[in-house]
């Protein structure tokens, strides 16, 4: 068994995931899996977000599948509209990549 989310791996995001989210934002999940998840909790391969509008700012929602630990993270970014309502990080043992729900589907 791999060690799940480790930062020393190749991390992507996907092409939708790119061209939905700022930068900043793709960046705080790697931050929140790395700086308020690991160690914390056990991590399964595939993690879930959902981005929620609080006042006009970013919330994460982070939880995964089969595990009751749920946990929001206010970020200081502008929330849009147009931002995906949520997006999965995977890890496939090699490589780490943040999905949109329908590129998951593709896998």
């Amino acid at each position: 068994m791999f060690e799940t989310f480790d930062s020393k791996k190749s991390r992507y995001a996907s092409v939708g995931v790119v061209s939905s989210l700022p930068g900043e934002l793709i960046d705080s999940i790697w931050y929140i899996i790395d700086l308020d998840l690991k160690g914390l909790i056990p991590l399964d391969n595939m993690l879930s977000f959902d981005l929620i509008n609080n006042n006009g700012r970013v919330t994460m929602q982070f939880s995964q599948e089969d595990n009751d630990v749920e946990m929001g993270i206010d970020l200081p970014f502008g929330f849009s509209n147009e931002f995906p309502q949520e997006v999965y990080a995977y890890d496939d043992g090699s490589r780490q990549t943040i999905l949109l729900p329908s590129e998951i589907r593709q896998r």
